[in-house]
């Protein structure tokens, strides 16, 4: 049975316009295409990896991103992010395609949107019944730089374990050359 293919394993040609809706759009697939190679193929050694004894996991890092993207997805309706956020699913396949599948619903929301659209998106946050309301662009800074960061943990742990990404996979071009 063949494998089902996942979104953001490149980047599209980018829009012809460029609206404020299109510049999120755009970092957004930018973060799905490196969270893409950098979490495939994760080995059960992978996933158990944890840098010191009170490091994340690769798999607690993934539930993060996993949380990270809900909020991503979430600003563009201003959907309030539940917190704490409790029961996070520890299957690798789920987690790695609900991450990608939020990124890519994400990026097509925030596509085209204008700035006076993009104005009225917020970050909402709901702990204990006490609603805390910001700006998309708190967005950027917060959980969408937190993806790309941890994301980035994913590809260091894996060099740890010696399962690099695949090689040819340019972040610059957002297309990954085939290798032989």
């Amino acid at each position: 049975m063949a494998q089902e293919r996942l979104p953001m394993d490149e980047i599209p040609t980018p829009t012809s316009t460029l609206k404020a809706g299109d510049i999120i759009s755009r970092m957004i697939q930018g973060l799905g295409y490196r969270f893409y190679w950098a979490s495939k193929d994760l080995r059960t050694e992978d996933l158990s990896y944890r840098p010191s004894k009170d490091g994340a996991s690769s798999l607690e890092t993934l539930q993060h991103i996993y949380g990270l993207s809900l909020m991503i997805l979430n600003a563009y309706s201003s959907t309030p992010n539940k917190r704490p956020l409790r029961a996070l699913p520890e299957d690798y396949r789920f987690l790695r395609q609900s991450i990608l599948t939020n990124l890519d619903q994400s990026a097509q929301l925030y596509s085209g949107k204008s700035e006076e659209e993009v104005h009225k998106m917020n970050v909402v946050f709901e702990r204990d019944g006490k609603i805390s309301r910001f700006p998309v662009w708190n967005l950027l800074n917060g959980p969408f730089s937190d993806a790309i960061y941890h994301t980035g943990q994913l590809v260091s742990f894996q060099l740890t374990t010696g399962n690099p990404i695949q090689k040819g996979v340019s972040v610059f071009l957002g297309k990954t050359k085939a290798m032989k």
